[in-house]
């Protein structure tokens, strides 16, 4: 072992300083490398076992976020290292130019799982997985002669121009446009708007199940339901984006299972790789097949690492059981927010561990400071809504850590 990797990884063991950098000193190289599109993150994080993280000044911290939903077996989970370390070892990229044995497996555990017909895109990310997905809506439009889109009113989508044209939240969409595309936006949740905006010219409908960057806002009983039934009256595809809410996150493995219907398209990522850049785009029926040789790539997509990681995701969500503790572990944290009785708090929203605690102010970065000050990382997604989307191995325990701690850290902001 090497000086410099020796002492990386006494640092990571140790909880300190990395390589010996102060956090404020890796703070500042950090703005100084660093466009400013982040801002400046409020720790610096060295190491993660199971559902907690230290920062470079040895400060241990419940993680509540899992890097948005990401790390859902949490940090350094043996199946995972091994599955990683084992892959790196053997065959670590391929591109698509040669088929490699992890990406086969990962395909057909997903159409498994997903019990339909269907073909896999893997892609890097959640919006590259959104971007084939649109050139699957493209391709569906050109044949079919249809001419629009519809997408949800502060939906969510990602960052590239194609997703960013379906994102419905002008205060980082407006400044990139005019964009290519017609999408008409209405609002989520409303099926009489959905309804009339959706006619046979249009080529498809993008939707989350629970609107993620909104505030975790999930939808009115019956609302996806209705979505599937105008779709299929008119012709439309149905593209539910699962980044977010998929393998796990609710309590079933795809989000749309709790409202009993199939999408055309399905959008992965997040929670996929358990940390591994990973994105997969899912055609259904008619859609498995819209793409011809040549329509749509990419070279690191279905990378043999992150696949084996992805595997080791499902693997072990499926044999520890824990489909069954996100209900369970899900059920005691919003029962234990709703239980809080103080007059900054509004309510909780969402489903499963993917929640929001609702706030009577615009007071969510506060509480995401405070939160961090009492040893908790949480998420200020939206100015009145903190998100909670902790490692879906969260045992109990720590549940009711925060819980026991929330009504101070909510007393600390209102004072």
């Amino acid at each position: 072992m090497s000086e410099v990797s020796g002492a990386a990884v006494s640092a990571a063991t140790t909880g300190g300083d990395l390589l010996g950098a102060s956090a404020s000193s890796l703070t500042e190289r950090f703005q100084a490398a660093f466009m400013p599109n982040y801002g400046v993150p409020p720790a610096v994080l060295v190491r993660g076992e199971g559902c907690h993280v230290w920062d470079a000044d040895g400060r241990r911290y419940l993680d509540l976020i899992a890097g948005i939903a990401v790390s859902s077996l949490g940090h350094g989970h043996p199946a995972l290292v091994r599955a990683v370390s084992d892959q790196a070892a053997v065959l670590a990229h391929s591109s698509n130019l040669f088929i490699n044995e992890p990406e086969v497996l990962l395909a057909e555990r997903l159409l498994g799982l997903l019990k339909a017909p269907a073909r896999v895109f893997l892609a890097n990310s959640g919006t590259e997985a959104n971007e084939a997905a649109l050139k699957l809506a493209l391709k569906h439009a050109k044949t079919t002669g249809r001419t629009y889109f519809v997408a949800a009113e502060n939906g969510f989508h990602g960052r590239t121009l194609g997703a960013l044209s379906l994102t419905g939240k002008a205060s980082i969409r407006d400044q990139f446009g005019p964009f290519p595309l017609d999408v008409r936006f209405v609002p989520y949740g409303d099926a009489d708007a959905l309804k009339q905006a959706v006619t046979p010219d249009c080529a498809a409908v993008f939707l989350e199940p629970t609107q993620g960057e909104a505030g975790v806002v999930p939808p009115p009983a019956g609302y996806f339901t209705a979505a599937r039934e105008i779709c299929d009256a008119t012709g439309a595809l149905l593209v539910l984006d699962e980044i977010q809410s998929a393998i796990g996150r609710t309590g079933h493995w795809f989000a749309h299972q709790n409202d009993g219907i199939l999408p055309d398209v399905l959008t992965l990522a997040k929670g996929l790789g358990g940390g591994l850049p990973i994105g997969a785009c899912v055609g259904i029926g008619d859609a498995a097949t819209l793409f011809a040789k040549g329509d749509h790539g990419s070279t690191f997509g279905g990378n043999p690492v992150a696949a084996a990681a992805a595997l080791a995701v499902l693997t072990t969500i499926e044999r520890d059981g824990l489909l069954g503790h996100v209900r369970e572990a899900g059920r005691r944290l919003a029962e234990g927010i709703a239980a809080v009785d103080h007059p900054l708090l509004a309510g909780v929203r969402g489903r499963g561990l993917w929640l929001a605690a609702v706030l009577a102010g615009d007071r969510a970065a506060d509480v995401q400071a405070a939160a961090q000050r009492a040893g908790f990382l949480v998420n200020a997604v939206q100015p009145d809504a903190v998100r909670l989307a902790p490692p879906l191995v969260i045992g109990l325990d720590d549940i009711d850590s925060f819980l026991a701690a929330f009504p101070a850290i909510l007393s600390e902001v209102a004072a």
